[in-house]
């Protein structure tokens, strides 16, 4: 009979190999080994691939656990998972057994999960009669059963023999008719776990299959000997010389080996963004689609969340996965440098966008510098920077008013609306005449300041205006004394009031602005009665845009005045 090795490879090659290769071995066969110059795991251009690691014994150099003692014969069970050789074999031997039960266990554990293509098991001895195979994907937490063989399935396992597969139920377990080899020294056994399994030639694209070959630890029951009819005091005992799982760790195509970690764990040399011992999950940071197994057709690398350099942190949603036509599920978390959004795309409220500096800047968002009073709230468009004016403000900020309106003390409302009046209607409603060219025409004329003029009027006064508001058919103006060059009555620096009745204002006799600085050569002093102190102008008043060069002219008149002047100068015509 050939050596035990030689019949194991053979049957490795033609056997295990043929479940793999039935359709073309590069589209299917999860365990064919790839050779590359450079990282398996990536294209020569760069691109992720599909990549495992090499075949091995898994259960080379481990420990087995027995059940049951050595009798007389060499029982070392450390040599049960070493090289074997046909011209120095060892053998493990079970003690002697003599009456029922007759159930021995040997437990190997290979560390780590493994997919595996066959358990072996060479015998000293002739093999027993029932066995059964479990494993373990749990670290031998909990067991299933793997394989039955029996002369006798149905009596001792429950089982039909040979039990027909189909694809709703590739997970079950077999009962196979042990074969007797008629070498009983020489005796093998291999259990391939996916043969007629009908999955088996898509093991790629199945989950199924793939859960059914993952094990971490085989657990092996023989549960009965082949019973010699011919032996007067019955004394049985089992024999094994080499115990072998076939495999590769299980990486999930995406690592081409297994190392040790720092506890001297095995472990999978990740790729692909991926991590964890079998490299079943994305690193952190790389969310924007779920984790799934490499195939030939699609290396399904976990792909880094776009947070635009503004997150170091990010969470999958599936929803948003799904309606990006399962693109992009990455949600970006802790956005920073004032950024916002699911990629941190946009500014968060309360600043804008820089255009001239692209997302990823740090700075690429600045703060809204919208005006405490003029606006409506603290935030701005997030691309103009635009803040929320309130009525009659306007500007990018909201720090001054609109054309039509004018500033106001109020915060609530500081610019308000200026008064537009019908000079037709309020000229027609009072005495004079109906139009304002005629009723304005005494105002009307050179504008220019002199002596007489000066002389002619009982106050010259520089102010700055600052509000206005209408009480019944007269315009009240809120004005700042600058400079009183002239006056009848007293006048202090600071707040006062000027008085303008609304039908002098409608005709534009005189014109006055907010915000502005006027001369004013007015009559009156006082106010047009007692409930209205302070200055009174009228469209015989002379209300002028004030001009700085008027400064020393104006100080000319008052030392003419003070000289007595001015009486001669109200009969002559100097300018």
């Amino acid at each position: 009979m050939k050596d035990f090795s030689e019949l194991l490879l053979a049957y490795c090659l033609v056997g295990v190999a043929s479940m793999f290769l039935e359709v073309t071995a590069h589209d299917t066969n999860p365990f064919s080994v790839q050779t590359s110059t450079t990282d398996p795991c990536y294209s020569e251009s760069g691109s992720a691939r599909y990549c495992i690691p090499e075949f091995v014994n898994a259960a080379f150099g481990q420990e087995v656990t027995v059940s049951s003692s050595c009798g007389h014969r060499s029982c070392d069970r450390t040599h049960l998972t070493d090289l074997n050789s046909a011209q120095n074999r060892t053998c493990w031997q079970s003690e002697t057994l003599r009456t029922m039960p007759y159930n021995v266990t040997l437990t190997i554990s290979l560390g780590k999960k493994f997919e595996i293509t066959y358990v072996s098991l060479q015998f000293c001895s002739e093999k027993p009669d029932s066995m059964a195979i479990y494993k373990s994907m749990d670290y031998g937490r909990s067991w299933m059963p793997f394989q039955f063989y029996s002369s006798q399935c149905r009596r001792v396992y429950d089982c039909p023999n040979r039990a027909e597969l189909t694809k709703l139920n590739e997970q079950e377990p077999l009962c196979m008719e042990m074969l007797h080899s008629a070498d009983i020294n020489n005796a093998f056994l291999v259990f391939s776990t996916l043969e007629g399994r009908p999955s088996r030639s898509n093991f790629v694209s199945s989950p199924v299959l793939q859960d059914w070959v993952t094990v971490t630890d085989i657990r092996v029951i023989f549960n009965r000997p082949k019973m010699s009819k011919d032996m007067r005091e019955p004394a049985y005992f089992y024999a094994v010389s080499d115990f072998q799982v076939g495999g590769r760790c299980k990486c999930n195509g995406h690592a081409h080996k297994c190392t040790k970690d720092k506890e001297g764990k095995m472990v999978c040399d990740c790729k692909h963004n991926t991590e964890g011992p079998e490299c079943d999950r994305c690193k952190p940071f790389h969310y924007d689609r779920p984790w799934q197994r490499a195939t030939y057709k699609e290396a399904n690398e976990c792909l880094p969340c776009n947070c635009n350099l503004h997150a170091r942190r990010c969470r999958f949603n599936m929803e948003l996965y799904k309606l990006s036509g399962r693109k992009s599920g990455g949600v970006c978390m802790n956005c920073r440098h004032n950024t916002a959004g699911r990629h941190c795309h946009y500014c968060k409220e309360g600043y804008y966008r820089d255009m001239s500096r692209p997302i990823t800047h740090r700075k690429a968002c600045i703060a809204c510098d919208c005006h405490p009073v003029g606006a409506a709230g603290k935030t701005c468009n997030q691309t103009s920077g635009q803040c929320q004016c309130k009525d009659g403000v306007t500007g990018l900020t909201c720090n001054r008013c609109a054309k039509g309106y004018q500033q106001s003390r109020s915060p609530v409302a500081p610019c308000i609306k200026i008064p537009t009046i019908d000079p037709t209607a309020v000229v027609s409603s009072t005495e004079g005449p109906a139009d304002c060219e005629s009723y304005c025409k005494p105002a009307k004329g050179n504008l220019k300041i002199n002596t007489k003029k000066y002389c002619k009027k009982d106050y010259a006064v520089l102010v700055s205006v600052l509000d206005m508001e209408t009480v019944g058919d007269w315009a009240k103006f809120s004005i700042s004394l600058v400079s009183a060059y002239k006056s009848r009555d007293p006048l202090k620096r600071g707040e006062n009031t000027l008085w303008v009745h609304m039908k002098d204002l409608a005709c534009k006799c005189p014109r006055i602005h907010m915000g502005k600085r006027f001369l004013i050569l007015g009559s009156g002093g006082g106010g047009a009665s007692a409930e209205r102190t302070g200055l009174t102008a009228d469209r015989n008043s002379l209300v002028i845009q004030w001009r700085d060069i008027w400064t020393r002219r104006l100080r000319k008149f008052q030392r003419r005045e003070k000289k007595g002047k001015c009486s001669a100068a109200e009969h002559n015509h100097d300018a």
